[in-house]
């Protein structure tokens, strides 16, 4: 059994100022006030156009983000790998929906391939499908809603970038995964996703769809996946979150009348995403797999089925992931106990990340615990080093007697 209490291990790469400000950070966001009041500061500084980069880089920024470019993020990827964690860099610029903003964002996609490509610390890069097309456009070709001509060029260039990014990452041997978005996209993304893995997973799986198993649909999906894998002889890329937008979808399901898409319990989201994990390792010849999740059970759940199924546990079609700045208590352990892991790094220049960084916040606010259990793991740790030091520091007595 995996101690996801060892803190030694959890932080052996933090230094006590890292422990500090972290410390300080969870102690923050722990409150919803603050959390909110954050959000309106984030508006208010976009807004207004104002340089907050000096307040936020040596805090909230350094937890939660690698750096503002790809090669600034190099020395933390060279540092995970010390421990045998790889990275994945995921560029979370929030930008427009202009023609321009869609195509730096492309661009942008497009190098962190490059950057990839032969790095020996890069285990995927990432894109999100709604940064190619606008919001608007992707909805419609979701619910198959007839599109205006100018609604149908836009929707042709999405597929030309969409399958550009999925050709370079086969051309340079990169794993790539497709992050999963709200429900009224999604059906078009995974449309295109399955062609994208037919078309490219023929030996190995490049192409990753992700499946968010908050949505009570995602088993009876997994299996047709398979399914269609065996008719059409590929590899799924197959990448497991719990979901990041239950709120909204609920909100949304209500306004226009169609059935909630969510799970009715957290302990049926719990169930379907360690069904997840069983259906895949037990069809294992026919998958890759990213296990993207903070839950320590869930991640109990795959690394006793890796040793239950005699896979090996550096084999590389399995993968857990957590989020940096976050769960290293996970992320450490298994990689000390020899399972592949890899760590999600969002990377952007400060003034474009404040949404993300705000999410991640909120989303440490609403689970209940995360922050409780981040902030007791860190003071743990904070004690044990005091402890140690002052035990190699005590006087040493000679007990003889003169």
């Amino acid at each position: 059994m995996i101690d996801f209490t060892n803190t030694q291990i959890a932080f052996e790469a933090k230094t006590n100022a890292d422990l500090r400000r972290a410390k300080f950070l969870f102690n923050a966001i722990k409150y919803q006030w603050v959390v909110k009041l954050g959000k309106v500061f984030v508006y208010i500084t976009r807004k207004l156009k104002l340089p907050v980069g000096w307040l936020l880089k040596p805090t909230i920024y350094k937890q939660f983000v690698g750096g503002e470019t790809l090669n600034k993020c190099t020395p933390l990827a060279q540092q995970l790998m010390k421990y045998n964690i790889l990275s994945i860099f995921d560029y979370s610029a929030e930008g427009g929906e202009s023609a321009k903003d869609i195509q730096q964002t492309f661009d942008e996609f497009m190098r962190s391939i490059e950057y990839a490509k032969g790095n020996d610390n890069v285990a995927y890069t990432v894109f999100k499908p709604t940064a190619l097309v606008t919001d608007k456009v992707l909805e419609k070709a979701s619910a198959k809603i007839q599109l205006s001509d100018e609604e149908q060029k836009q929707y042709d260039e999405y597929i030309q970038k969409f399958e550009t990014l999925c050709r370079r990452a086969y051309d340079n041997d990169v794993r790539i995964l497709v992050d999963a978005e709200d429900y009224c996209f999604q059906d078009a993304i995974d449309e295109l996703t399955e062609d994208m893995m037919r078309k490219f997973n023929k030996q190995r799986a490049i192409v990753f769809t992700t499946l968010q198993m908050y949505r009570h649909d995602r088993l009876s999906y997994l299996e047709k996946l398979y399914n269609d894998a065996i008719k059409n002889d590929y590899i799924i890329g197959m990448k497991f979150v719990r979901g990041a937008y239950m709120e909204k979808e609920r909100e949304r399901a209500k306004q226009f009348g169609y059935p909630d898409p969510i799970c009715a319990t957290k302990e049926a989201t719990d169930e379907n995403y360690n069904s997840g994990l069983h259906y895949v390792i037990e069809h294992i010849d026919k998958f890759e797999m990213f296990s993207g999740t903070h839950n320590e059970q869930s991640n109990i759940v795959l690394a006793n089925l890796i040793d239950k199924y005699n896979i090996a546990r550096n084999d590389k079609r399995i993968f857990f992931a957590q989020l940096y700045g976050m769960s290293d208590n996970l992320s450490y352990n298994l990689a000390h106990e020899g399972y592949n892991v890899t760590k999600y790094i969002p990377y952007a220049p400060v003034k474009t990340v404040l949404p993300y960084l705000i999410r991640r916040a909120e989303e440490n606010t609403a689970i209940a615990g995360q922050t409780a259990r981040e902030l007791e793991l860190i003071k743990t740790e904070i004690k044990r080093r005091k402890t140690e030091k002052k035990q190699k520091n005590a006087p040493v007595f000679d007990n003889k007697i003169q």
